[in-house]
């Protein structure tokens, strides 16, 4: 009897004390302190909601306070929302902060610009308001609200949605996606484009992009180019290095500052096979799983990629199977895989482009460019396609690890290259690829004129900046002046010699 009822005076006082809410509290007189004064949601797409910000208060004394009312200023009317220590809502009343202690308040926001204002980008605010009166307390909430033109897959009803097929026979696949209307194949730069699912340049159409113009896709989107179709990027040079206000921009749909160096936040631009005379001039193309996928085009030149930059790639910057492209003045950095990857054989040149890769987020087992005519498929069996040809001249080929060039080429299949006046790193520390043929640097079939293993003293890698220092870099002056790409990457001339990559060198800048 004596076990038992202590056991049940024990629970009692369990359950008395975990139920209890009546701790003697004193009303806050204006002395909270807050982790920032100014909540910036920054730039939202119009309906489209915002992340989720956090703002943490704290309680410095050595009482337990409550918050008469912590509430919005526009109240129940406000575009923000509140979550106040685990409670949703726009007003509170009565919050409690132990002493010495804190509690978090999460902020978001979902804004129609067209209940706003007029103008193109609206700058939306409110205030987080804490107490009443002389105690009252304010932080600020500022979020930018953007216009943009909204594409994606037809609403079917009963969640069914358009849908793409690729493929045919047992290998179709279904995805979500469309084809783009006649009076959507200029894409312009009054206002940025947001793209849902797949769109899809119909057979025998072509897709212009006009100079400044910037397209956002959201997760698991990208854009496809049919057969026949093609897409024809117009970008010009810009005077604002930053703002590069005439290049066209493909990223993602998160404009917050974290997610703007972040890899795989959408698919891919995929040239798909039969598609022809794809051009991208004057193009950024950052954050995707693939920035450009040319799939199995053959015989004329169906990909030019000229004074395009590609970067924070899951995957691999440029893929072409069994292409035909022509590119100058490339830059690929920060690739999950390869930069450039050319799989079963093509056709391939390419003049003045930096193929690098300072790939930090996750192990690396693949060079920065890699090349092959042959395909695995399995026991022991592979699919093959010549290659015709890839010339590299005048290029950088670089990276943080020994080996940033992998050759592989299949028996009794064409495998031709050439490499010219180019910067490479291949760095055979332990003479793991001494015996092998397609690395004989020494033959000047296969090799010309390069340079290997020398610092090409890029800027800054981290931040994809690969102008070269002069006086410093090993890819100062070792270009042929006959490669006919009198202009670098920032509109330089170019001297004579020329140097290797994309951009002549120039002087390091001081502070």
């Amino acid at each position: 009897m004596k076990y038992l009822y202590g056991l049940f005076l024990f629970g009692s006082i369990i359950m008395w004390s975990s139920c209890r809410n009546d701790f003697e509290t004193v009303a806050s007189t204006g002395n909270l302190e807050f982790s920032r004064d100014t909540v910036f949601l920054d730039t939202v797409f119009t309906n489209i909601g915002s992340s989720t910000y956090n703002l943490k208060v704290y309680n410095r004394s050595d009482e337990d306070l409550t918050i008469p009312n912590v509430r919005l200023g526009k109240g129940e009317t406000s575009n923000y929302r509140l979550n106040v220590d685990g409670i949703p809502g726009r007003v509170f009343e009565n919050i409690n902060v132990l002493a010495n202690d804190s509690i978090f308040i999460f902020v978001e926001t979902t804004l129609d610009i067209d209940n706003l204002g007029n103008d193109l980008e609206f700058l939306y605010t409110d205030q987080i308001q804490f107490d009443t009166g002389g105690n009252q307390q304010n932080i600020e909430l500022i979020t930018l609200v953007q216009d943009a033109v909204f594409l994606f897959p037809e609403d079917l009803g009963n969640d069914m949605f358009e849908t793409l097929t690729l493929g045919s026979g047992e290998d179709a696949v279904d995805i979500s996606g469309f084809f783009l209307d006649d009076d959507e194949l200029t894409f312009t730069n009054e206002k940025p484009y947001v793209i849902y699912g797949f769109a899809a340049v119909p057979p025998g159409k072509e897709l212009n992009i006009n100079a400044g113009a910037r397209v956002h896709f959201h997760n698991q989107s990208g854009l496809l180019v049919a057969n026949t179709g093609s897409i024809k990027v117009n970008g010009a040079p810009s005077t604002d290095p930053i703002a590069l206000e005439n290049e066209v921009i493909f990223e993602g749909d998160r404009l917050e500052p974290e997610f703007a160096d972040t890899p795989g936040q959408w698919g891919f631009i995929w040239c798909t096979a039969g598609s022809t005379d794809n051009e991208f001039n004057y193009t950024t193309i950052k954050n995707a799983s693939v920035g450009i996928l040319m799939d199995s085009n053959d015989g004329d030149r169906t990909l030019t990629v000229r004074n395009t930059q590609i970067y924070n790639s899951a995957n691999i910057g440029l893929l072409a199977r069994t292409g035909n492209v022509y590119g100058e003045n490339i830059v690929i950095n920060n690739s999950g895989q390869s930069s450039l990857a050319i799989q079963l054989g093509g056709t391939y040149e390419f003049n003045h482009c930096t193929f690098a890769n300072y790939w930090t987020n996750s192990f690396r087992s693949f060079s920065s460019v890699s090349i092959d005519n042959a395909f695995d498929i399995g026991g022991g069996e592979f699919l093959t396609e010549p290659l015709l040809g890839a010339n590299f001249n005048n290029c950088i080929i670089y990276g943080n690890e020994n080996i940033e060039l992998s050759l592989f080429s299949a028996p009794n299949t064409a495998f031709n290259y050439n490499f010219s006046n180019s910067l490479i790193r291949f760095n055979d520390t332990n003479n793991n690829f001494s015996d092998n043929p397609l690395y004989d640097f020494g033959n000047t079939n296969l090799f010309t004129n390069v340079i290997l293993n020398q610092e090409p003293a890029f800027f800054d890698t981290n931040n994809n900046d690969f102008n070269i220092e002069m006086n410093v870099s090993g890819a100062e002056n070792i270009g042929d002046a006959s490669i006919n790409v009198p202009i670098d990457l920032n509109g330089i001339n170019r001297a004579t010699p020329p140097d290797a990559g994309a951009y002549e060198s120039v002087m390091f800048p001081e502070g």
